[in-house]
């Protein structure tokens, strides 16, 4: 069936550009996975906020292995990408990324998380403005979106902090292991749209 406008991305948008090593400021940058992250992956998803809010645990380095290693398909895919967040040692701090991206709209839907070492320093809104300013400027991408459940306040600030303006409440819209939530819904759009 023919769509009735071209795609603002072409196919092969991430597919056909190595994934980028990005500067946020001088302490936190966002680097691709590599293996030797696994077991700050496994940290992650043992944490308890973490699996409240992603529904995902990992048990084993051998998962998190998987975890990582997932992620170049769905680069080449053109569907998602994800980024380590890391301190000036290269440790991993967090994730930050997207998902969903669509190419006929040029949209998709901003992620992320921080490990408990790390929070309270700005990581997560320091990240997500850095995924959104190349999404924008390299990507050309129109619109991003980001969504959490109305009860993780934590996160609602971070979108906002990230200039995430809130458009409004998704009732009843996932399923986390404690039943379904409302969740909010926040967006930013480029200046050049």
């Amino acid at each position: 069936m023919p769509i009735l406008v071209e795609p603002a991305l072409p196919t092969g948008h991430l597919r056909d550009r190595p994934q980028p090593r990005l500067s946020i400021d001088d302490e936190l940058t966002l680097r691709p996975w590599q293996a030797g992250d696994a077991e700050a992956v496994r940290t992650a998803f043992g944490c308890p906020e973490i699996q409240r809010w992603h529904v995902r645990r990992i048990d084993t380095a051998a998962e998190a292995l998987d975890w990582i290693e997932g992620w170049g398909p769905r680069w080449l895919a053109d569907r998602d990408v994800s980024w380590a967040v890391v301190g000036p040692a290269d440790e991993v701090l967090g994730q930050a990324g997207f998902r969903g991206l669509d190419l006929v709209d040029a949209t998709a839907e901003v992620s992320y998380w921080v490990l408990p070492s790390a929070r309270g320093r700005g990581v997560a809104v320091r990240a997500a403005r850095a995924v959104v300013g190349w999404s924008f400027a390299e990507l050309g991408l129109a619109r991003l979106g980001l969504r959490h459940s109305t009860a993780n306040l934590g996160s609602c600030r971070v979108a906002e902090r990230a200039g995430f303006a809130l458009e409004g409440t998704l009732r009843s819209a996932a399923r986390h292991a404690d039943g379904r939530h409302d969740m909010h819904l926040h967006a930013v759009v480029s200046a050049a749209s």
